[in-house]
């Protein structure tokens, strides 16, 4: 099992998302993903990236102004040419931190109605044939109504149906173990279920969004076996809060649980 530290969300005591780059090879770390870094130019997050010498495995797609809330229009009828725009921009800080994948935000709508059905599944099917020139995989990502409301994608029955009708090798899923059990629980039938259709995994305790080992719902230990007997050897990203002060004084759990950064 190999785990990425997700700058978005740990080593929030540093400053900005170019100090976490450093945080996390400091605390150990090979590889990280991130959201979109706003505020910072290409070469800025790319200096940051090869002076940590760490691995970018992922990035989100650029969605707009996050203090509004906005996380991408990719499900907005109208919005076609300013999702194209997004997606082309972030293909760029995908090239130049050579992260092999984006996740591509669907955005938020308070009616889902076929015509939003329709808008995200044209817009996903026409990046899947732009990041199929680049060499990069998309991926889409249900997220659960409490810790995102009126968040478009929420079913993974639909996502799955969306990936397999866009038949392409570069669109598919990201399960976060934090949204599954959020949205619908059972969780071990779901991986086996969701396996053949996985790009990237990423965790978090539920409900509070802390470490795999904090108090909680899910049993991360068997959760990640269960995992990797599914055939599941790519990434999994540590989408999490530390519950201390310091993130690298909380990641003890993955020694415990018999892994290695």
């Amino acid at each position: 099992m190999k785990f990425c530290a997700n700058l978005s969300f740990m080593f929030a005591e540093a400053a900005s998302i170019l100090e976490r780059y450093a945080l996390a090879k400091e605390a150990g770390f090979k590889a990280v993903e991130s959201g979109f870094p706003f505020g910072f130019s290409v070469e800025q997050v790319k200096q940051a990236k090869e002076n940590a010498g760490v691995e970018q495995i992922a990035i989100n797609i650029k969605t707009g102004d996050t203090t509004k809330g906005e996380v991408g229009v990719t499900s907005v009828p109208g919005k076609e040419q300013e999702f194209r725009d997004n997606l082309a921009i972030t293909i760029d800080y995908a090239k130049a931190l050579k992260a092999p994948k984006i996740h591509i935000m669907a955005g938020k709508v308070e009616t889902r109605t076929p015509q939003h059905w329709e808008t995200f599944e044209k817009n996903i099917k026409y990046a899947a044939d732009v990041l199929k020139q680049e060499n990069i995989l998309g991926l889409i990502e249900p997220i659960n109504q409490y810790s995102m409301p009126n968040y478009f994608l929420s079913d993974y029955g639909r996502a799955v149906d969306i990936i397999k009708r866009i038949n392409s090798p570069h669109m598919k899923l990201m399960l976060d173990i934090f949204h599954l059990q959020q949205i619908k629980g059972d969780i071990t039938h779901s991986i086996t279920q969701l396996a053949p259709y996985l790009g990237h995994v990423q965790i978090a305790q539920v409900p509070n969004r802390n470490e795999p080992d904090t108090a909680g719902e899910i049993n991360y230990k068997f959760v990640l076996e269960h995992l990797a007997n599914s055939g599941y050897d790519d990434w999994v990203g540590l989408e999490y809060k530390a519950l201390g002060s310091k993130t690298k004084d909380g990641l003890g759990w993955i020694q415990a649980y018999g892994y290695s950064l």
